[in-house]
């Protein structure tokens, strides 16, 4: 299966080996602020959607090779948050939690036009947080969800991180000015050091070509410092921990239908997060995935998008 591309800014197509473009759409979120996003199917005439949410330091390209597996069963929607990807990033943005899950609400509602039991969530890192937060508020809306890497409380530091270096440098990360600013904002660390180090294959130059893009100006990169700062570790930020401690009890008690997918070692995830999960998590489809650490969409997405269009399709066997 072969890769599709977004055209972002800084970005030559012929740089991309890909022969399947998909184009982006706008939609206004705000008064001159525009979501870009994926649609595969704006006309929708399927019955089902998919709406795909990365998180940090990504886009809608982090979906590139799932969704032409999900396609065929699904409309497929992958927005790009604000301030990241191809969508607007306003200078006042402050990149907080609360403020991109106002203009996802936005999005959400006009791409849903209010459907009853409309929409799939497929989520991922930061983008899990901000679609579990708005599946608690909407679960009206939601046919099912499909899990990875995704966000849950961290009551201590020890829970969060496995390996010291890993706590350290998330911390470090944490400082209000200083090294972990610069580290994120002059040195672009995130995308030249997380993301890759997230994926266990090595990334082309192309794919960190597209993943540079959105940020090749340290203005435009206050989102990937910001998402750090508002991990909910050790109760803090307070108001980001108690509404992650809210979808989190929300999910454990949720009937809807779960696909989730987990990897060894994982890194938001680990092996007894998973096991925990595969336990609690009801109505639970679990999906071992493999060696992975957090970008599992970069390593297995063939199996991912085969094994969502064949839950897609077997829900709908079910539910009729």
């Amino acid at each position: 299966m072969k890769a599709f591309i977004t055209s972002l800014p800084g970005c030559e197509l012929d740089q991309v080996n890909s022969e399947i473009l998909f184009h982006l759409h706008r939609l206004y979120v705000d008064d001159g602020v525009e979501m870009a996003y994926v649609d595969t199917d704006p006309q929708q005439t399927h019955e089902m959607t998919v709406v795909f949410l990365h998180g940090n330091p990504t886009s809608s390209y982090l979906w590139r090779n799932i969704i032409p597996h999900v396609q065929p069963h699904a409309r497929c929607i992958a927005p790009d948050l604000i301030g990241m990807g191809a969508s607007s990033k306003p200078p006042s943005f402050d990149g907080r939690f609360h403020s991109h899950a106002r203009y996802l609400e936005t999005f959400l509602s006009q791409i849903n036009n209010n459907r009853i039991g409309g929409i799939d969530l497929a989520l991922h890192d930061w983008g899990s947080a901000l679609g579990l937060d708005w599946a608690r508020r909407h679960e009206e809306e939601i046919a099912g969800l499909v899990l990875m890497e995704f966000m849950h409380p961290w009551p201590t530091w020890e829970d969060f991180a496995a390996s010291r270096p890993a706590r350290e440098l998330f911390q470090l990360f944490r400082t209000p000015e200083g090294e972990g600013r610069k580290l994120l904002i002059e040195e672009n660390a995130f995308i030249e050091s997380v993301l890759p180090g997230g994926v266990i294959r090595p990334l082309t130059e192309a794919e960190m070509h597209h993943y540079r893009a959105p940020f090749l100006q340290p203005k435009h990169r206050e989102p990937l410092y910001r998402f750090p700062n508002e991990l909910p570790i050790a109760g803090q930020p307070e108001d980001v921990d108690a509404a992650v401690a809210a979808y989190h009890e929300w999910l454990l008690n949720s009937e809807l239908r779960n696909l989730f997918f987990w990897a060894s070692p994982g890194a938001l995830i680990r092996q007894e997060d998973a096991a925990f999960y595969e336990t609690k998590l009801q109505r639970c489809r679990s999906v071992f995935v493999g060696e992975g650490s957090h970008y599992l969409q970069e390593d297995h997405p063939d199996l991912i998008g085969r094994e969502i269009g064949s839950w897609l399709t077997s829900n709908v066997a079910i539910s009729t």
